[in-house]
């Protein structure tokens, strides 16, 4: 996944807070007003779109002799992804996803765990959950390194020390 510059993500952010999904897209001109405070060329504003749709970024559509721009993805995927590409950048992913899971909040460790429920097909009181907080929830995530097991093995052993 391509990391944004500074600008790059400037109009990323007008793309993703101006344009509806369903939307035809923005023009140069409209990004470029949007972009007002930052006092920017036209032609930096239409090369900056270009790039990003080089990128993939972007999906463009002609429109007369000018370009209709928008997002290719949400800014959600787009964060998801950066979030996946930094757990591949080396070492444990679980120590690195136990460091995550220890410095989010209790509202967003609730989300984590409502998500992580819904993508197991599990409800609050499912098989499963009676073997104490969380557990039901850990016995069915896969470690990359082991069957759920050894993985609700290595969680129990956290939670002990």
């Amino acid at each position: 996944m391509t990391r944004l510059g500074d600008l790059e993500r400037a109009v990323m952010d007008v793309l993703w807070d101006s344009v509806p999904a369903t939307s035809d897209g923005v023009t140069v001109r409209e990004v470029a007003d949007a972009l007002d405070g930052r006092e920017l060329a036209y032609t930096t504003v239409m090369t900056v779109l270009d790039r990003l749709a080089g990128k993939g970024m972007v999906q463009r559509e002609r429109e007369g002799r000018a370009w209709r721009y928008r997002a290719a993805a949400s800014r959600e995927a787009y964060i998801a992804q950066l979030m996946l590409d930094a757990l591949d950048l080396g070492g444990s992913r679980d120590a690195a996803l136990v460091r995550f899971a220890h410095s989010v909040t209790g509202t967003e460790a609730d989300v984590l765990r409502a998500a992580l429920a819904a993508e197991a097909g599990m409800t609050a009181d499912a098989p499963g959950q009676a073997d104490g907080p969380g557990r039901g929830l850990t016995d069915r995530v896969e470690s990359p390194q082991g069957d759920p097991a050894s993985r609700a093995g290595r969680a129990d052993e956290a939670a002990e020390r």
